[in-house]
């Protein structure tokens, strides 16, 4: 696992985006790339963005896979996770719309409609980069805490705190879905890469036990430290409980340039 620091948010975004951009590029004209909801890859999405409205890159022929969907929401509700994905991701990228897939959060059989999706990605040939956020309880994904490290594509039960994080969302907290659609664990380790971006000190404990504790169910992200190639990039608040935080500063300080995303950073 790699951990990066950056001085703010937008540091983070820029990094991030050219982390996924490099691996896209390496991957091939086809690239597989696991998209994640919530307010932290948002910029990173904004700053890919820049990078195909400029004409720097390209993903009209990349394959984009959601991490998950809430259950039960009807068709074109602003906050499925199929619209989010939308206007963050799929319009602003200029992906093509047939490629890029959400779970079915309202099939009649949901667990044919998890089976269905892993099927989905392996056809595609695996996820070659997986963008992530991480909850303020540890979850990657929506998988909760105690969720097994090796989990595939499942119904999962939303807590009551991850509700709570979600509520802004939504008019009120009792409009917030108590179920959903989610890649597993074990999925999103099949990925070629991972990315986790962080802001804030509301993270700063959900990275502190992903990178520094135990590999544990309670801290689901923590299974990144088995990953063979995670990225894990912080802005200094979402850091400020990283023991080892002026070890990761001088790490990423003497790379060597070929190593690095981006020249300069």
């Amino acid at each position: 696992m790699e951990v990066i620091i950056c001085p703010d948010a937008e540091a983070v975004a820029q990094l991030a985006a050219a982390k996924v951009e490099r691996v896209a590029r390496d991957r091939g004209p086809e690239p597989v790339i696991g998209v994640a909801t919530g307010s932290s890859p948002v910029a990173l999405y904004d700053a890919l963005a820049a990078r195909v409205a400029s004409g720097e890159l390209d993903l009209s022929d990349a394959h984009a896979f959601a991490l998950d969907e809430y259950v039960g929401l009807p068709p074109g509700h602003p906050e499925s996770y199929a619209e989010v994905i939308r206007r963050t991701v799929t319009e602003p990228l200029r992906l093509d719309p047939a490629r890029v897939h959400v779970p079915d959060g309202r099939a009649q059989d949901l667990e044919a409609a998890a089976a269905a999706y892993e099927d989905a990605i392996a056809a595609a040939g695996g996820v070659d980069v997986q963008i992530l956020g991480i909850g303020s309880n540890g979850h990657v994904g929506f998988n909760e805490p105690t969720s097994s490290l090796a989990s595939r594509t499942r119904i999962k039960t939303l807590t009551a705190r991850t509700r709570f994080d979600n509520a802004r969302f939504f008019a009120s907290a009792d409009e917030v879905p108590t179920h959903c659609l989610t890649q597993g664990l074990g999925t999103i380790m099949a990925a070629h890469e991972v990315v986790l971006v962080a802001q804030g000190d509301g993270k700063a404990e959900a990275i502190a036990g992903l990178v520094e504790g135990p590999v544990t169910a309670m801290v689901p992200g923590s299974v990144l430290q088995l990953q063979r190639r995670a990225t894990v990039i912080v802005d200094e608040a979402a850091a400020s409980g990283l023991r080892l935080a002026d070890y990761y500063r001088e790490t990423y300080e003497r790379k060597p340039d070929w190593q690095r995303f981006r020249t300069g950073l």
